[in-house]
């Protein structure tokens, strides 16, 4: 098949088995979860939903792993991984509790 000067096809992505699945997010748990403790924050190319959604199971595992808070950002090209904000004992709620006072 031909296609006109400069123009490339697009490329076809064959979705990940389960078995895949479970690999990847085992793989990369032990990987995000050493770029977190070294630098805060991981960022990785994550252009599908198939792929937000296996990174988003990495981020809960690797929160679990390390028992912190880990949150994650996704804009449709990029997931960004980090540690989110830990609550300070006595404050949680507090915003809720002077709202009814």
């Amino acid at each position: 098949m031909t296609h006109p000067l400069g123009a490339q096809p697009a490329p076809r992505r064959t979705p990940l088995s389960v078995e895949e699945k479970v690999r990847a997010e085992a793989n990369f748990s032990s990987v995000v979860a050493q770029q977190l403790v070294a630098n805060g924050r991981f960022r990785v190319s994550a252009d599908t939903p198939e792929m937000v959604e296996l990174f988003q199971a990495v981020a809960r595992r690797v929160g679990e792993t390390l028992q912190r808070p880990v949150v994650s950002y996704a804009n449709g090209r990029y997931i960004v991984i980090a540690f989110g904000q830990e609550e300070t004992p006595g404050l949680a709620g507090r915003g809720a509790l002077s709202a009814q006072e």
